[in-house]
């Protein structure tokens, strides 16, 4: 029989040797895990364009923030009158000039010097470094062929999955610095994945169809769909953490936090990123200088910022703000004391 002496020099080992072990897995993360569901939490640069010709700046703030985060881009498709010569710009929705930017010029070119210095540095450890959040606010059979064309300009520098015959049997992602989401229309699936042809490469990846916002309705009632290998993430409203949204939120509580937690377990379990849209706050009388909507502001920074911490410590994969810099520097700064 080994001697209580023994027994401790051997419990000693043991528990050195998992300690290594343990370290040596948080200092040498698995390449792709920054990729999963619930593998990290990113600002979400709401609405990241220009408005009317305002706030031009607005890439140039996101991107200031540092990376990885999300960046959204709404697209309209644009007929013309004089020429009848149509293209996809990136913006909210009419009234339009005409001279608005392209998805090309306002975000691939603008981010190219990012990604090639990550293709070239080979560090893939963050990667994607940028989520492009494709909005379309217009989804004409033109629009959609134009944007998946141009996606595939880009292709060696975007996050792949190969299309199998079943959707519901999922494929590897091929990580690379740009990992592009879209919308849950059936319109959009049918050219970014079912014209795709089978072993081709998936450049976009679509949300789960949510079914109502009732905040009182379990999460598998609001989106009662697994993640499959297109459908790979869910697209929330505030309000379904809190029904009366966020001008009308009043105060955080325990139960909203529970809600939230719920939410953000029940994505990930289904193989999903999830994320919530959109978490301001500001002085009602300070929005139309950001070019905040009234609607997503809660009216100070104190109460969005419970919510923004609560978001970050249950997990939620995309944070959609305005506030690019607060909110980039606040995870920043839980991600040092954590």
């Amino acid at each position: 029989m080994k001697s209580h002496a023994q027994f401790r020099v051997l419990f000693a080992v043991v528990w050195l040797a998992l300690t290594v072990s343990a370290c040596a897995s948080v200092a040498l993360p698995k390449f792709g895990d920054a990729a999963r569901p619930g593998g990290r939490v990113l600002m979400d640069a709401h609405n990241c364009y220009p408005y009317f010709g305002w706030w031009s700046d607005r890439i140039e703030r996101a991107l200031s923030a540092g990376t990885p985060l999300a960046i959204e881009q709404d697209l309209l498709w644009f007929t013309d009158p004089k020429t009848g010569a149509a293209k996809s710009m990136v913006a909210h929705g009419a009234p339009v000039t005409g001279t608005e930017p392209s998805l090309r010029d306002y975000f691939f070119e603008r981010v190219r010097p990012i990604i090639e210095r990550a293709l070239k540095d080979g560090n893939r450890s963050d990667w994607p470094l940028i989520t492009l959040n494709l909005d379309f606010k217009s989804e004409e059979p033109a629009h959609l062929a134009a944007v998946w064309q141009l996606l595939n300009e880009y292709r060696n520098w975007i996050t792949t999955a190969r299309r199998t015959a079943n959707i519901h049997t999922v494929t590897s992602l091929e990580v690379k610095p740009i990992l592009v989401l879209t919308g849950e229309s059936d319109a959009q699936r049918a050219v970014f994945h079912d014209q795709v042809e089978v072993g081709a490469a998936l450049l976009v990846f679509g949300g789960t169809r949510s079914h109502g916002e009732i905040p009182a309705e379990p999460p598998e009632s609001l989106a009662p769909e697994a993640g499959d290998n297109y459908h790979r993430w869910w697209n929330n409203p505030w309000r379904v953490v809190e029904p009366a949204g966020q001008v009308s939120a009043g105060e955080w509580t325990p139960e909203k936090e529970r809600r939230l937690n719920d939410l953000v377990r029940y994505a990930h379990q289904k193989g999903l990123w999830i994320r919530f849209y959109t978490l301001d706050g500001l002085n009602p009388a300070d929005e139309s200088c950001h070019g905040i909507f009234h609607v997503y502001n809660f009216g100070s920074r104190a109460a969005v910022e419970k919510r923004w911490r609560a978001a970050a410590q249950a997990g939620v994969d995309y944070i959609a703000t305005d506030q690019y810099e607060d909110l980039a520097r606040l995870l920043q700064t839980s991600r040092l004391d954590n």
